[in-house]
């Protein structure tokens, strides 16, 4: 089995309930809910929302403040129009704006916004990694 891989992704929520609205209003469905936490299929990995506190007790950290914000999330997009429609909707949804998208040093576009929980994600198109018709990324030099 590859070591290189990650299969799950869980975040910190303050309210599940909110947490799932606005992912539903960005159009995802869960595949799996239980009581404090829901599961979202993605390609070729999981994206979970678990309550801040009983994930924390779940690490064995019962009591800890979990934060947000030091890592960064991604969605890559066909084009600039696209990442542009993602931003939009996810404001609408009730993400906050933390940069509008523009073009980027390394010859992207992007931008970044929060989730309800101050989870940050950035949009962008990046016209040197091409996307499957799925929308999955494999790096151009990756086996």
């Amino acid at each position: 089995m590859p070591v290189q891989r990650v299969t799950l992704i869980t975040l910190g929520v303050d309210d599940l309930p909110r947490a799932r609205a606005f992912y539903q209003a960005l159009g995802w469905k869960p595949a799996e809910a239980q009581d404090g936490v829901a599961f979202y299929q993605m390609n070729g990995l999981a994206l979970g929302l678990f309550g801040r506190k009983g994930l924390a007790a779940d690490q064995g950290r019962a009591g800890a403040t979990l934060g947000t914000g030091a890592m960064t999330l991604a969605q890559n997009f066909n084009s600039p129009s696209d990442v542009d429609a993602a931003f939009a909707e996810a404001l609408a949804a009730g993400a906050r704006a933390l940069k509008h998208p523009e073009p980027v040093f390394w010859g992207g576009y992007s931008g970044y916004y929060a989730d309800p929980d101050g989870h940050v994600w950035e949009v962008a198109h990046n016209p040197f990694w091409p996307l499957s018709e799925d929308g999955t990324l494999t790096l151009p030099d990756a086996p």
